[in-house]
């Protein structure tokens, strides 16, 4: 008969309170195969398709239709911002791929959470996971939420109202709705994921045909200046020009010194990064994959390729579509281009296509945004509560299986609940609470600066940590193990971002440091309570 350790799934609870070891996955040190021990509180029943779709919903979101501006206030040319798009799709894509080298060594549901736990040890994985159920999740829905009832005011011609409360209320209102849909069921989220893939593949698409058409219209009627854009027919795609600022400034790059460009293009690139985040969303339902060692990989490594080319691809269009100096003042370049191609009225149905774009990233995240929280309730870090599934309240879950046991077959059985949800309800109340709060307190700016910080100084030490793993555990069993320089190129990168967003935003950081040190003392304090309890 196998011992506790060897059948102790790794994220549960170890039974001595004072054994804070980093965990083992076997006793040889090395992975079981694929997907056998992933101590999950969920059914396998997701594929490469719907980690796909998981994937690029959540990407795929606000950021493509309103981070070109940004981006291209902080850059000389409309060549440099495309390039630009593209070091930030390839830096999302090495933080991926190190990602599923973990996922697939290392099993267990919770994000990072397993990995800087099973690395550095237990205090580490503690404060991934209250970080991201506290901070990092709550306020990317926060801004999503923010994002949507933004782009309906701006389909109205309406700005500058989201301080107001009735702006607020909107957004914590389309939260609300998000969240029951995602407790409903996991194969319901999947299915509206589906329909929110197509409908921004649809977008985009929409957006790149206008802008083939365009060009084919002007290279054949070179004189017609009544269609898109002219700058990408006349002017060099990267000669340097003035940029134009959203307060009518403008910025010549010929007088600025190397630490001031430097500046700006590290803004530009965090406006990049912002766009491709949710890039590690695969990893927080990989134990819900039936073959994880297989698909993790698969879906991100054709995920993430297809998100560079779209965001490439509809940017270029955006400078086809809109004269240069239009594409860095607006915040809604997508429903500007085709406002002034095709007119009002169409503006307003591309304004609706990227609120149900909107939409599609907050069904992602908040599908996500519950894993943690059930991953550390199983792991006694969090209440018990916040592993049910299927309910919400303080019941437990009856284990049919287990009360029937070694009863002969046909026997009846009446159990006292039937669960029919396999949504963790709790978690998904709690995340969509703190959510709220945010939308309450915070504003978009201060917002992104947060989750930034939050997200890119665990992703350091994550990546950071699968490096000194394959130092540390060279015979550890990966099924996925992409070139090191991958990892490194990340660590390197992110490190940058969180250095960089410190010194821009202290205060910010001082709040993220306090909530670090808060999370540090209810994990001793907790693990002292139980050492208490057990003498």
């Amino acid at each position: 008969m196998a011992s506790e350790a060897e059948t102790r799934p790794l994220l549960s609870t170890p039974r001595d309170p004072d054994n804070d070891s980093i965990p083992t996955l076997s006793n040889d040190g090395m992975s079981p195969a694929d997907d056998e021990v992933q101590g999950s509180a969920f059914s396998k029943n997701l594929g490469t398709a719907e980690a796909f779709a998981i994937v690029i919903s959540i990407v795929i979101g606000s950021g493509i239709f309103t981070s070109p501006g940004s981006i291209d206030t902080n850059v000389p040319s409309p060549g440099a911002a495309l390039v630009v798009w593209l070091i930030g799709g390839v830096l999302a894509w090495t933080g991926a791929s190190t990602m599923a080298e973990l996922g697939t060594a290392i099993p267990g549901e919770g994000g990072v959470q397993p990995y800087l736990r099973y690395i550095f040890g237990d205090v580490f994985g503690f404060l991934a996971a209250w970080t991201w159920i506290v901070a990092v999740m709550p306020a990317t829905l926060a801004i999503l939420s923010i994002v949507f009832v933004e782009s309906i005011y701006s389909a109205a011609g309406i700005t500058d109202q989201a301080d107001r409360i009735e702006h607020k209320l909107l957004s914590i209102l389309i939260l609300v709705v998000i969240s029951v849909a995602n407790s409903i069921s996991t194969k319901t989220s999947t299915r509206l994921n589906g329909f929110f893939v197509v409908t921004k593949f649809a977008t985009i698409a929409a957006v790149v045909v206008a802008g083939i058409v365009v060009v084919v219209i002007q290279a054949t009627h070179p004189d017609r200046e009544d269609v898109g854009g002219r700058d990408w027919f006349t002017k060099p795609w990267f000669g340097s020009r003035p940029t134009v600022n959203p307060d009518g400034s403008k910025t010549d790059w010929g007088y600025l010194s190397s630490w001031e460009l430097l500046g700006h293009y590290s803004t530009a690139l965090y406006g990049a990064l912002w766009a491709y985040s949710g890039w590690d969303k695969a990893i927080y339902i990989s134990a819900e994959l039936s073959a994880p060692a297989k698909q993790l990989p698969l879906a991100i490594n054709s995920a993430i390729p297809t998100i560079v080319f779209c965001f490439i691809t509809a940017n270029a269009a955006y400078y086809i579509l809109l004269p240069w100096n239009v594409v860095s003042t607006t915040d809604s370049v997508a429903v500007t281009a085709i406002t002034r191609l095709l007119g009002q009225g169409f503006g307003i149905v591309a304004a609706a296509f990227i609120c149900l774009v909107v939409a599609g990233s907050l069904l992602g995240n908040s599908f996500v945004a519950g894993r943690m929280a059930v991953a550390a309730a199983n792991q006694d870090w969090f209440p018990r509560l916040f592993a049910r599934l299927g309910q919400p309240g303080l019941q437990k879950r009856v284990d049919v299986a287990a009360e029937t046991e070694g009863e002969p077959a046909g026997a009846d059985h009446c159990p006292k609940e039937e669960v029919t949800s396999d949504a963790p309800v709790n978690a998904i109340i709690l995340s969509a609470i703190l959510s709220a709060l945010y939308i309450l307190l915070g504003s978009f700016r201060a917002l992104l600066t947060f989750n930034g910080l939050g997200e890119y100084s665990f992703f350091f030490l994550t990546v950071l940590g699968a490096i000194v793993l394959r130092v540390r555990e060279p015979g550890l069993r990966r099924p996925y193990k992409p070139f090191v320089l991958v990892p490194a190129v990340f660590a390197v990168v992110s490190g940058f971002v969180v250095v960089r967003g410190a010194i821009f935003a202290p205060v910010l950081a001082a709040v993220l440091i306090v909530l670090w040190a808060i999370g540090g003392a209810l994990y001793w304090g907790r693990k002292e309570l139980v050492r208490r309890r057990a003498g």
